[in-house]
């Protein structure tokens, strides 16, 4: 499964001892979040989109030699680098140590080491060279790392642990499950040959004809995949499992953005819906919330409570759709662009490709023409494909997170052909170090956001993010006339991740 974006919180700790260090300035950390808001900037003539700092390339492969082992126990590192980018290297420290690391936004570094048995201080020192940097034990919770050039307070930008090899991640399927679709004319009803094949229907997608089946074990299950290969009734599917998208946490000062826009209520048919397939989405602040329709629901078994004191990543992904949208061409006199939310989780840990693919015929049969899927796992389901697939023909526009881990190991359902991959890239135009960067992939975009909940600011990494400013940067482009295919032609071209250029090994 993907990992799912690790949410680290940009704070001045109170841990901390006084002397040197200033609390965060709102004005610095506005101008560090703007600059990520910026990343695609809109021309008011031709309305054709310019990337200012996505000046596009593939992070460095990092030689095979290239090795750190942090024994935290022994309070011992060894290390033994030739050449490695400090963004690959602050996430291999975070996926060593356990903490949560945080840069200071657009610092680089090549780093080339080599030492064993040394203290964890000290290797930190010979690791990051004429880098500053912080570490603060935490009373619960990882200690956390700060790593600046400048000053502590702007060590805001969060770094995702980075996996170690390439080896795709095994798919989660359900054992015991089968999505059963019925076919046209066929004789059968889902009860029927749910007695017939001894199971238990548990979810079902009204007008869709396919059911969530459940068996009582695996044996069961893969005998049923036998008795409906090549049967004229029905067709058999694996269920994946989907892990529950990763929670925020707090900033301790507000750093709210604008937001420029107002809705605008649209009379003559031209509103343009994105369908969030998430987690729960709470209130919005105050000059967003006017953008929401009423929710819906499509999890197994209805929606759950949702947190008070805790941002979903549903609200978040739904604020930064929004701040992609205000990047956007804007409509006259306000946007007619709504967001429809759809719960997918129903406050679980865990949905599956099911209900996903529920909460995808929800969205589009409450009008949406835009799908934004801010998660992604290993399994290839057939299923979700084919709709998918059908959906794009009638017009629908789908936006999938390629997934946080540095491989090539495809994801779904971004990788499906009817879905436009968004992976994340870093203030310097490059694929950030945590995301996927696949074949599959199509497109890149800021891979940070910042977001408001109940007066406080929460900061998001990931191709989560990413894929939410492109749904909305989307959605902005349809609401002036552009049709479905020009929207997607214009954002592929525009967000085209270019090719590295060849080494010639010359400086």
């Amino acid at each position: 499964m993907m990992r799912h974006p690790k949410i680290s919180l940009a704070t001045n700790p109170a841990s901390l001892k006084p002397g040197g260090y200033q609390p965060l300035r709102l004005s610095s950390g506005l101008l560090i979040w703007k600059v990520f808001l910026s990343s695609v900037a809109f021309t008011r003539h031709n309305r054709r989109p310019v990337l200012f700092i996505l000046a596009l390339s593939l992070l460095s492969a990092v030689e095979a030699s290239d090795s750190i082992r942090w024994r935290t126990r022994q309070d011992r590192v060894d290390a033994q680098i030739e050449a490695m980018d400090l963004q690959h290297l602050l996430g291999r420290i975070a996926t060593e140590t356990g903490w949560s690391v945080f840069v200071e936004p657009d610092t680089s570094a090549q780093v080339s080491v080599k030492f064993k048995d040394t203290p964890s201080n000290e290797a930190l020192k010979l690791l990051l060279g004429d880098l500053n940097y912080a570490l603060v034990p935490q009373k619960e919770g990882s200690s956390k790392l700060y790593v600046f050039r400048t000053a502590f307070q702007r060590a805001t930008l969060s770094v995702l642990a980075t996996a170690t090899t390439d080896e795709e991640p095994k798919s989660k399927a359900i054992p015991n499950e089968r999505i059963i679709t019925l076919k046209r004319g066929s004789k059968k009803t889902i009860e029927e040959l749910a007695s017939e094949l001894g199971a238990k229907v548990i979810g079902k997608i009204d007008g869709q004809n396919s059911y969530r089946l459940q068996f009582e074990n695996e044996m069961a299950a893969n005998a049923a995949d036998k008795a409906l290969a090549g049967s004229q009734d029905a067709s058999s599917d694996l269920n994946y499992a989907v892990d529950h998208p990763a929670r925020l946490d707090r900033v301790s000062s507000n750093m709210a953005i604008p937001f420029p826009l107002k809705p605008r209520v649209s009379t003559d048919g031209s509103q343009v819906i994105i369908g969030l397939i998430d987690t729960a989405v709470q209130t919005l602040p105050k000059d967003m919330n006017g953008f929401l329709l009423p929710a819906q629901n499509a999890s197994m078994d209805g929606s759950g409570p949702t947190p008070q004191n805790q941002v979903t990543h549903g609200t978040s992904m739904a604020e930064t759709i929004l701040q992609g949208l205000s990047l956007a061409p804007k409509e006259t006199e306000g946007s007619s662009v709504r967001i429809l939310p759809v719960d997918i989780y129903g406050g679980h840990e865990q949905t599956t490709t099911f209900e996903v693919g529920r909460g995808i015929y929800t969205a589009i049969n409450s009008g949406a023409t835009i799908i934004n899927l801010s998660l992604s796992g290993d399994g290839d389901s057939k299923f979700l494909s084919d709709m998918i697939a059908d959906a794009r023909k009638q017009g629908v526009l789908f936006f999938g997170a390629a997934g946080n881990e540095p491989t090539t190991a495809l994801t779904y359902p971004a990788a499906y052909p009817g879905v436009v991959a968004v992976t994340a890239g870093d203030p310097r135009g490059n694929i950030a170090p945590y995301a996927n960067r696949g074949s599959f992939v199509d497109v890149m975009a800021p891979g940070t956001s910042l977001v408001q909940f109940a007066g406080e600011s929460f900061v998001i990494s990931g191709t989560s993010a990413s894929t939410a400013y492109v749904s909305g940067t989307a959605a902005g482009y349809k609401a002036t006339g552009q049709s479905a295919d020009q929207v997607e032609a214009t954002l592929r071209e525009a967000l085209a991740i270019k090719p590295v250029k060849p080494r010639t090994g010359k400086p």
